[in-house]
């Protein structure tokens, strides 16, 4: 009997969450402001049969970046917490580290020598930290530090600093029929292990910069081993280009936050017919961060004012979210 209560309680609590997320509408994390009706306006245009904007399904195609779009990137990108955490984690078997910059920085906890050493620094944390084992063995180690490591400054796992709206607007668009990419300056390994329990977004659908791999055979098995050498940056002018080699079609919809995403919402628009681009512009320093020209992580100059020369839509935090992280 208490079974059956309990049974018939859980489907009319699923019934009223239906018909109150139906009638608030998609996007419910987004308050009613320009962005969102830009947004649901383009995904009706493009999508209902009969229209003269119509877009078929298999040319749906909607790209993200990721740090500081999908999910917060700061005081550092997420990804360079990774590799301090590696760093330190591999450093009883490298002394020579402690004097090495920037390799001592991080050991000594000094973040803004860390900052100075700039990409550079960036390039050679990464290769000390992300090659020199098989695909198979970092992606484990990628899955292990997403589960345990929490942000320095929030004390919340990584996974949790995603955007609520965010993830509302790709399940709006999949729903719709688009197909979401993920188009980033991380790494694309160290993405892929956890995009698609995160925002739905599997591997292969992941578009990010690389290094150097290749086949060996270990112990009679066959394997990928990661070295040491930069492949592809997926950053600026090289987004255009990883869209085409890896997904082949140009997109209707692209979405980023900073001047490294300036090339790939220029290329998309670029394309003939009805299309969007659209910057998550960062200007709320109390419920997340508040930033963009002068900063040194994601800054958002030559790229938000093209935006506002060519209409783009440029989505503010502060006024435009009702809520930031999921939960809060």
């Amino acid at each position: 009997m208490k079974m059956r209560f309990f049974w018939l309680l859980s489907t009319i609590i699923i019934v009223i969450s239906a018909i109150a997320a139906q009638a608030a509408g998609p996007l419910p994390a987004w308050n009613d402001t320009m962005s969102k009706r830009a947004i649901i306006a383009f995904v009706e245009k493009v999508t209902i049969p009969g229209s003269p904007d119509y877009v078929p399904p298999a040319e749906r195609i909607a790209v993200f970046d990721n740090d500081g779009t999908l999910w917060s990137e700061q005081p550092l990108y997420f990804q360079f917490y990774f590799a301090i955490d590696r760093v330190k984690e591999l450093s009883a078997n490298h002394p020579e580290w402690k004097t090495q910059h920037p390799f001592q920085a991080v050991l000594e906890g000094d973040m803004k020598a860390l900052a100075t050493s700039g990409k550079k620094g960036l390039v050679e944390l990464i290769m000390a930290t992300h090659a020199g084992m098989t695909t198979d063995e970092f992606a484990g180690i990628v899955s292990d530090w997403v589960q345990t490591a929490r942000h320095p400054a929030l004390n919340r796992p990584y996974t949790s600093l995603v955007f609520q709206p965010m993830l509302e607007l790709l399940d709006y668009l999949r729903a719709k029929f688009f197909k979401t990419y993920i188009v980033s300056g991380g790494g694309i390994e160290f993405m892929r292990p956890w995009t698609e329990a995160v925002y739905g977004i599997p591997p292969e659908q992941v578009v990010g910069s690389s290094i150097v791999t290749k086949f060996e055979m270990r112990d009679g098995k066959p394997v990928l081993v990661r070295e040491p050498k930069v492949h592809f940056i997926d950053d600026k002018e090289g987004k255009p280009v990883g869209i085409n080699q890896h997904i082949g079609r140009r997109p209707i919809l692209a979405f980023g936050n900073s001047d490294g995403d300036l090339q790939m919402l220029q290329w998309t628009m670029a394309g003939q017919g009805t299309r969007l681009a659209l910057l998550v512009h960062h200007t709320d320093g109390k419920r997340e961060w508040a930033y963009d020209r002068e900063s040194h992580i994601g800054r958002l100059d030559k790229a938000l004012d093209e935006a506002r020369a060519k209409g783009w839509t440029v989505v503010d935090m502060k006024n435009d979210w009702k809520q930031i992280y999921p939960g809060k």
